[in-house]
């Protein structure tokens, strides 16, 4: 049995042990041989290949998708599958996992993998001065114990019954033990294609590992170079073109271009990526309620999907949890758009009108500009009066996001509702990008601690429910819309009929699992 389904692995932590245990998932022949060449957003001169700091897709897709493994994998369909782990086993309460790993793997400058390296990998991303966004994941384990070379044990703070599912967070990279440094520096891991160059902000490329574990069952390309492309436009210009055979986020403005093209052909994947506007409620006015609200009741979602999304996506509710997550509240009424409600909100905050700076850039999602614009017209109808700030796209996410009160972003969700919780709105973690951590979040607190140990599924479903609820009504997240992830492709490259939509681009493993058709 090569995956499980996430119900199913949330049901019981014994369940658990038969993951893996046949090995990598096998596909039909695919042929091997020849260059792939992406043009992605995301890319900053800042970047590195230290996968604490990842952000955004360009080096997302470089280090866990293409040089470094992680544990696990998500694979295309959202089941579970090992990467690094071959197999894991959980006590009846999801306190303890044990992970047994691959043999016979080794790194690109020939270390053998090995527990010692999951254990320095994993204690990278703790200690007081970590800024790293898995930090919280890795706080909850209280002990890691080598048992052998090939086989490590967590022992965690509380139960937690999506544990395995976090180890192929895109942080949690695995790196060479007593060289982590040298490896950040040079990109040294146990991916399919070893690094040939590197500029930051600019390329990669890298070549296919001979020998690999993963044998002939993914990596077909004898190449990959990422070309980073922040520009929208100019994105489009490079596939219409030939510069590169495939892109992330397309214009929605000229879809009608790509599809004209008999070369190219779009896909287009339904999931949990959201785009959203974070108020730092620890700062004022964000931190009334009633101004969130206020500003919720002001925005014109359905406008927002059908102008800035051209109608790929759908109307979200101020809630992370999308249609794809398995304890999405399908119950909840949806927020309209009501400007007499955000002048009732105002006036409770004790407040006739508003004036609030709105930060955004294209770099958070394509037409978050626009889509600032449009929350100014509507929602000045409410007594809100928006000044758009329009930053630049280099650097938005070490200037803009966390930094300003009120700012545009983006997430590609995640594959299980605790995965996101505690990503981002759990009290205290690196990237809870409203900062919504006081009084007003004690409820959702708690319960986030009670679902993550719950392997009752009703129990949990209920927990889940009220958490998504609550964050509707008192969250500091702005969430108007998900968004489809909408690629476009060279049809010389061949890709499987399921591609991955927990992130873009097949969950960022195109160069793993695509070919030259």
């Amino acid at each position: 049995m090569n995956g499980i389904s996430r119900r199913g692995l949330m049901k019981s932590g014994v369940a658990a042990g038969v993951l893996g245990l046949t090995g990598m998932p096998l596909r039909a022949a695919a042929t091997r041989g020849g260059k792939f060449t992406a043009g992605l957003s995301g890319a900053n001169t800042s970047d590195s290949w230290d996968s604490r700091t990842h952000s955004d897709l360009f080096m997302i897709a470089s280090c866990h998708g293409s040089v470094f493994d992680c544990l696990t994998e998500v694979a295309a369909d959202g089941s579970l599958q090992g990467e690094l782990a071959e197999s894991w086993e959980a006590s009846p309460d999801a306190k303890t996992w044990t992970f047994n790993l691959r043999t016979g793997v080794t790194f690109h400058n020939g270390k053998a993998f090995g527990a010692d390296d999951v254990i320095e990998s994993l204690q990278m991303h703790i200690g007081e001065d970590s800024k790293s966004a898995a930090k919280p994941i890795v706080e909850a384990i209280t002990e890691m114990k080598k048992v052998s070379d090939s086989q490590v044990q967590f022992t965690l703070a509380a139960g937690n019954a999506d544990f395995p599912y976090l180890m192929s967070d895109y942080h949690i990279c695995m790196y060479p033990a007593g060289q982590i440094e040298e490896a950040i520096a040079n990109g040294i891991g146990t991916g399919l294609y070893s690094v040939v160059s590197f500029k930051p902000g600019e390329r990669m490329v890298a070549k296919r590992v001979d020998d690999h574990y993963k044998g002939d069952s993914a990596g077909f390309f004898d190449e990959i170079e990422y070309i980073a492309i922040n520009d929208n436009n100019a994105r489009m210009t490079a596939l219409m073109t030939g510069q590169v055979d495939a892109i992330n986020r397309i214009d929605f403005k000229t879809e009608a271009l790509l599809k004209a093209n008999p070369a190219l052909r779009i896909q287009e994947v339904a999931g949990n990526q959201h785009y959203t506007f974070p108020m730092l409620t620890n700062s004022a006015p964000y931190n009334d309620v009633n101004v969130r609200r206020a500003i919720k009741y002001g925005v014109n979602r359905q406008e927002m999907v059908d102008k800035i999304l051209q109608g790929h996506g759908t109307v979200g509710n101020d809630s992370p949890i999308g249609h794809a997550n398995p304890y999405f509240n399908d119950e909840m009424e949806q927020l309209a758009y009501d400007p007499d409600k955000s002048k009732f909100y105002l006036k409770q905050a004790g407040l006739d009108s508003l004036d609030i700076d709105l930060s955004a850039s294209n770099a958070a999602f394509e037409g978050a500009v626009d889509a600032a614009q449009l929350m100014q017209s509507s929602m000045s109808a409410g007594g809100i009066n928006v000044n758009v700030i329009q930053e630049p796209a280099d650097g938005y996410w070490s200037n803009v996001w966390l930094k300003k009160p009120f700012c545009a972003s983006y997430w590609s969700g995640r594959a299980t509702e605790d995965w996101m919780f505690a990503t981002a709105y759990e009290a205290g973690v690196p990237w809870n990008d409203s900062q919504w951590d006081g009084d007003d979040s004690a409820r959702f607190q708690e319960l986030l601690l009670t679902a993550r140990a719950e392997l009752d599924s009703d129990k949990r479903r209920e927990q889940y429910f009220e958490m998504q609820q609550i964050l509707r009504d008192d969250g500091g997240v702005l969430i108007p819309m998900f968004a489809n992830n909408v690629q476009a492709v060279n049809n010389r490259i061949h890709s499987p009929e399921k591609v991955g939509a927990v992130w873009q681009m097949d969950n960022a493993r195109m160069s793993e699992r695509w070919s030259v058709a």
